[in-house]
């Protein structure tokens, strides 16, 4: 399942999404995020029969993902996003 997090304005639309199925809750991409917007909590809440944890967005930061993330977006001389490279399920996608 994709579990998208984020929210659409005026200037476009700004999400990051994990997929549920890839992630095994290892906290990888957690440690990376200079922003803390990622965390590692013990049951999916849109998946109430999974079992194990999870990373999800911090509930006070889905309105201010673009301004959080803004830091890590890639630029034509930047590596990619830390926490997309970090996570070795490649679990976790930008929208923008």
């Amino acid at each position: 399942m994709l579990a998208s997090y984020g929210y659409s304005d005026g200037s476009g639309a700004y999400f990051i999404t994990v997929d549920t199925d890839k992630c095994d809750g290892c906290g990888e991409c957690v440690g990376v995020c200079p922003g803390q917007v990622l965390e590692v909590i013990d049951e999916d809440p849109n998946d109430p029969f999974r079992d194990g944890p999870i990373v999800v967005v911090r509930k006070h930061k889905h309105n201010k993902i673009k301004d959080d993330c803004g830091r890590c977006k890639p630029a034509s001389c930047r590596p990619p996003l830390p926490c997309v490279e970090a996570c070795p399920n490649r679990a976790i996608a930008h929208s923008w």
